[in-house]
């Protein structure tokens, strides 16, 4: 088998965990428990976390019992809350050792931020968000100001149409599905979008969203497969509409942002297996092509979403974002 059907393969196999028998539901449980809080410093009570998961309220205060004594929660007995606890800063510490491979991502947003007088961030998705993980703008940047830790929505942004246009087609339709059932209102935003979504990516490489997010910003957004990841993270840019209408996008920004997707991709690529390592290889990274009249190549394409599955660490679709 050849690297791109071993990698559909796993992709199909992923998302049979997506289906029914095999979730281990109080795994995916714990892991929607742990999403609801936000920030390090969030504190939240049973009910809260009831109202924010759409769990029952008993088996919240199971959970977050479990929970505590694994140190993954820290409980507040003045405010009769909880908080995120040491575990799981630790966990996440853990995942974001490569400080070289993130400093250099950031530089390659920066060079880009320069030229344009926007927010671009590197995001990775998780359920039916995608989070920054890195961000850089300009002195003279305006109007979106998104921050490492910022969630953003899947569905209406520019990032999100591009993650879930480049999900093959079944299983982007399964993640939709999916969403229809958990985030009813989302996916009425993003369904009557993706064939379109789909077309933008295999024609130019990229996908926009114009007003979607804000009527004050349109934004433009590249997927990249992500080795270190086993999925998809997403280059994405927010600009001012009335500085930047959709024509202008294309035009004058879609260039830049295509050129950083490949450079990302070439980084990301050089960097497999080994975060700190100083190699950066200069292999083209078949996603990224793009010459405007040139489709993307289907097998680069194919690639991003194979991996967009591994990457949910509780579930697939449900519980893990239904990344798939």
């Amino acid at each position: 088998m050849g690297r791109r059907s071993e990698r559909l393969s796993r992709q199909g196999a992923l998302a049979g965990e997506a289906g029914e028998g095999d979730v281990i539901q109080v795994v995916s449980r714990a892991f929607d428990v742990l999403r609801c809080f936000e920030g390090h410093d969030s504190r939240l009570g049973n009910l809260e976390i009831s109202n924010r998961c759409g769990l029952p309220r008993s088996t919240v205060s199971r959970l977050t019992h479990t929970l505590t004594r694994m140190g993954q929660l820290v409980y507040l007995p003045r405010d009769q809350k909880y908080r995120i606890g040491p575990s799981a800063v630790a966990m996440s510490a853990s995942m974001m050792k490569g400080a070289q491979l993130r400093s250099m991502i950031r530089q390659r947003l920066q060079e880009v931020a320069e030229q344009l007088p926007g927010t671009v961030g590197f995001v990775v998705p998780d359920r039916f968000h995608l989070v920054y993980l890195q961000f850089a703008r300009s002195a003279s940047a305006l109007g979106l100001h998104e921050g490492t830790g910022s969630r953003i929505s899947m569905a209406s942004t520019a990032a999100g149409a591009a993650y879930t246009a480049a999900l093959a087609p079944e299983f982007g339709d399964a993640f939709i599905a999916e969403m229809e059932r958990e985030a009813p209102e989302a996916a009425k935003i993003l369904k009557p979008r993706i064939e379109a979504n789909r077309q933008s990516l295999r024609e130019r490489g990229y996908v926009v969203a114009c007003g979607l997010w804000s009527p004050h910003i349109n934004g433009l957004a590249v997927p990249i497969w992500s080795p270190q990841y086993q999925t998809f993270v997403v280059i994405t840019i927010g600009l001012l509409s009335a500085m930047y209408d959709e024509q202008r996008l294309h035009d004058e920004v879609a260039p830049l942002m295509l050129t950083l997707g490949r450079s990302l991709g070439s980084l990301m690529e050089g960097a497999e297996g080994d975060v700190f390592s100083n190699r950066i290889s200069r292999k083209p990274v078949a996603m990224a092509v793009h010459n405007n009249n040139k489709p993307i190549n289907s097998e680069g394409v194919n690639e991003l979403e194979a991996g967009t599955r591994r990457a949910r660490p509780a579930r697939s679709l449900r519980a893990g974002d239904g990344r798939r």
